[in-house]
């Protein structure tokens, strides 16, 4: 049987937690590595399933990685087996990344198409087009690609259609070892790619603009191992602000970036909430019923589509109705069936909800359906009377460390089972 997490709403949070390094930095930071021959080591690593699910990516390509409290170490010394394997990869999306640093440096990679969070359509054309012009050829065979390169990757100009976070990331990689120039055009400008920016130019990389939408980068002809130290989880840090907020607690958060998620406290802050925050620290008091609230999910600096189910959640409890807009995921809202059986009162048409505020809502089961959603579900219980039973938490456990422990630690009357 798996596990369940059974959560008994109605307590205030109070208290402390710390976040760790941000899941959407280190998976793009471990791949990275391929790039140059040596051990790496990176620090204020979470302890989550895909950071090891990413770790077996890379040992099957010929990674030896190895974990030492909040440390991995990865040598890439040995030779390289372009080749990420199908059933993992499937498992995850941002494996489709290990194609830009496997051909800079093998000149081949073969990998599946990604899988991960069934958040709708993500196509990967972006970066297939981008990897094109680099000088890549593709053959599509039984569901994978085969990439390939005569020679160094070669510089080129990109404008991408969208700021594509994986793309963005994808061609950074590729471009750190080509030939020449690469400028991407309408680049994501996401904190954890200014930190793959920062980790690649501590390797010898040359990268002008991180954290705007031009990177212009000046291809090297090799780069060097170093110890780097991951930026910590914004989205983590968002959902204990979350916690304390639908609770009506008092919540502070440590360790992260507050200037990271500047729209969705502000967006708190509009709903009623108390904010108080540090250099690397926010306080979230949480008020008896929040308010209403509309906001539309948009690329860094706008409101991070991981954000919203949280958001949601707390929106469902609040005076008056909310309007809440996806923009990047088709299949987002998945997870309010689940939430409507708690007696959230939400209507979803294609990417607009709207969500009727209730006086209450109702402990029962509930399934997540991915990462972001599961925690949504969490927190909706930790309002809810009675008992809710959360099922299918393995996706939880894919983007938070001891999540149950943490908020158990607020003074949460939650269990894992």
């Amino acid at each position: 049987m798996m596990d369940r997490i059974s959560v008994t709403g109605g307590v205030p949070l109070r208290g402390t937690v710390s976040v760790h390094g941000a899941k959407n930095a280190i998976l793009k930071e471990m791949v990275s590595a391929i790039l140059a021959p040596g051990r790496h080591e990176l620090v204020n690593v979470p302890k989550i399933a895909d950071v090891e699910l990413m770790a077996e990516v890379l040992e099957h390509i010929g990674v030896s990685c190895r974990f030492r409290d909040r440390a991995l170490t990865m040598d890439t010394t040995a030779q390289l087996v372009p080749e990420a394997p199908l059933d993992l990869v499937r498992k995850m999306r941002a494996s489709i990344v290990v194609m830009g640093p496997l051909l800079a440096r093998t000149g081949r990679a073969c990998v599946a198409f990604p899988g991960g969070d069934d958040l709708g359509a993500r196509p990967i054309d972006m970066h297939l087009s981008g990897l094109e012009k680099m000088g890549v050829s593709f053959e599509l065979e039984h569901g994978v690609l085969e990439a390939s390169v005569a020679g160094r990757l070669r510089g080129a100009e990109i404008g991408l259609e969208f700021p594509s976070v994986g793309a963005s990331e994808n061609l950074l990689l590729a471009a750190v070892l080509a030939d020449g120039e690469t400028v991407i055009r309408n680049a994501a400008r996401e904190p954890e790619i200014q930190d793959l920016c920062a980790q690649l130019a501590e390797m010898g990389a040359v990268i002008e603009g991180a954290g705007t939408s031009t990177l212009r980068i000046q291809g090297v002809q090799e780069l060097h191992p170093v110890r780097h130290d991951v930026i910590p989880d914004r989205i983590a840090a968002g959902t204990y602000a979350v916690a304390g907020a639908i609770t009506g607690g008092e919540v502070r958060v440590e360790g992260c970036v507050p200037e990271h998620l500047r729209m969705e406290l502000r967006k708190l802050d509009s709903a009623g909430c108390e904010i108080t925050m540090g250099d690397d620290w926010i306080q979230v008091v949480g008020p008896k019923r929040p308010r209403a609230v509309d906001f539309a999910t948009l690329p860094f600096p706008g409101f991070h589509t991981d954000m919203q189910p949280q958001m949601v959640a707390l929106l469902s409890v609040a005076e008056g109705s909310s309007v809440v807009t996806e923009n990047l995921y088709d299949a987002r809202f998945r997870y309010v069936g689940e939430l409507m059986r708690m007696g959230a009162d939400i209507t979803v048409e294609w990417q607009h909800a709207v969500i009727r505020g209730v006086d209450r809502l109702s402990g029962c089961p509930v399934i997540a359906p991915d990462i972001r959603a599961g925690a949504a579900l969490v927190l909706a219980g930790l309002r809810a009377e009675g008992q809710t039973t959360i099922g299918d938490v393995f996706h939880i456990d894919r983007g938070y460390e001891d999540f149950v422990e943490e908020l158990a630690g607020l003074g949460a009357d939650i269990h894992r089972a």
